[in-house]
């Protein structure tokens, strides 16, 4: 048919985008599943340990986590109406939600065989599986018997994303086990490191809609992080914490980790270079030739109305807007050139040419692109040189 799969994470402006979800948990050498609520009072108390551990290890370790989805095609996506924001938070479903909220403050829960639930002697109520899989718009979410990282683009593995998902993992385990081994009365600390653990790094759970500002108002209230941005992610790699994380479980060393950070910024430089350059060359060699011709032909009908003593006003007005418009996607065009060659001209700094293609050259590239919107809705269509959303959408 002709078709081809397009892995960018945000094409077209307006029009969803396209990601990755990918499904994450955690099991035995015997094929226990650790994120699966279990028959009987011990396994769920396994199941409750090893689930707040993963809140925890999300919320301590959220600024990696959202780097691991960080890309240039990604930033496009994210918090876009479509896709989840950039905003780390854990989904569990009302229900769920319910019963570890009445755990942490001492409230009465009833387990699955009608008593009083206590973690290590009866059993939780059961979690029907309807009910852990509605929200679609948070980018952690817990669906039964996994959890569901929604951030990845459709153009990057999820291997960067396990290797934090499952460092950070470790890393809380590790603490859990020491306290085991030391205690006395294993079950009793199993209770008091779940109540801890969920009580201390609650702030991470959002079961709300994740698209509205309401959500980022709280975030912030909450002391989330909130990066916008792939240069400001990634960074997020160098920190001392990050860092000691790979080197203690033996993932990567810290000359390894900088490698990597330079890479991806490299590549992020990269792609918005590419990206810049043709941008540049649509709206000089193909939009500004097609809406001149079109302004060229206007301004003929206008003579000839005014031969015959016909009023042209509108006529006249049209063709002053795309004059102006054409005026201003030539500036910004060279705008961007200029933009483009300074920030391609910083060499030996990735980290200063990142952040100077994030806050210099898009913006020019946001600025070019609202002249060629408005010439495209001005424009005669057989003159337009590329298909509209119209013939994208509904003309295939």
């Amino acid at each position: 048919h002709d078709m081809v799969c397009l892995l960018h994470e945000k094409p077209f402006a307006g029009v969803n985008g396209s990601g990755k979800h990918n499904n994450w948990n955690i099991g035995t050498d015997t094929g226990v599943n650790l994120c699966k609520p279990g028959k009987d009072p011990f396994d769920d108390a396994r199941f409750l340990l090893f689930f707040t551990a993963i809140i925890k290890a999300v919320d301590i370790y959220a600024p990696i986590l959202r780097a691991s989805a960080a890309s240039a095609g990604n930033d496009h996506r994210l918090g876009a109406n479509e896709a989840p924001p950039a905003v780390i938070s854990i989904f569990l479903g009302d229900q769920f939600y319910e019963i570890l909220e009445k755990l942490v403050s001492g409230d009465k829960v009833e387990s699955r065989e009608g008593g009083v639930l206590e973690i290590g002697v009866s059993s939780l109520p059961d979690l029907p599986m309807d009910m852990t899989d509605r929200n679609r718009t948070s980018p952690f979410a817990f669906t039964g018997n996994r959890f569901e990282f929604r951030m990845c683009g459709s153009s990057q593995s999820v291997a960067g994303s396990n290797t934090v998902l499952t460092s950070a993992m470790a890393e809380v385990l590790r603490g859990i086990a020491d306290r085991l081994e030391a205690s006395a009365d294993p079950m009793a600390e199993v209770r008091d490191i779940i109540i801890e653990n969920y009580r201390n790094h609650r702030r991470v759970i959002f079961n709300g809609n994740g698209y509205s500002d309401e959500w980022l108002a709280e975030a912030e209230k909450r002391g989330l992080p909130n990066i916008g941005s792939t240069v400001e992610a990634l960074l997020a790699y160098l920190e001392d914490d990050a860092v000691e994380l790979f080197e203690k479980h033996k993932v990567l060393t810290r000359a390894e980790v900088e490698s990597r950070v330079t890479i991806y910024l490299e590549t992020y430089s990269m792609e918005i270079n590419i990206e810049a350059g043709v941008m540049k060359e649509m709206a000089e060699r193909l939009i500004y030739p097609a809406a001149a011709e079109y302004a060229q032909s206007i301004s003929s009908v206008i003579k000839g109305f005014k031969k015959n003593g016909i009023s042209s006003s509108r006529q006249e007005e049209l063709l002053k807007d795309i004059a102006g418009n054409l005026e201003g996607l030539l500036e910004a065009a060279s705008d961007l050139g200029k933009q483009t060659e300074k920030a391609l001209g910083i060499e030996g700094d990735e980290k200063a040419q990142a952040f100077a293609y994030r806050n210099e050259v898009i913006p020019a590239m946001e600025k070019l692109r609202k002249f060629g919107d408005a010439l495209e809705k001005m424009t005669d269509k057989r003159l337009w040189p590329y298909p509209s959303y119209e013939d994208l959408l509904f003309t295939l």
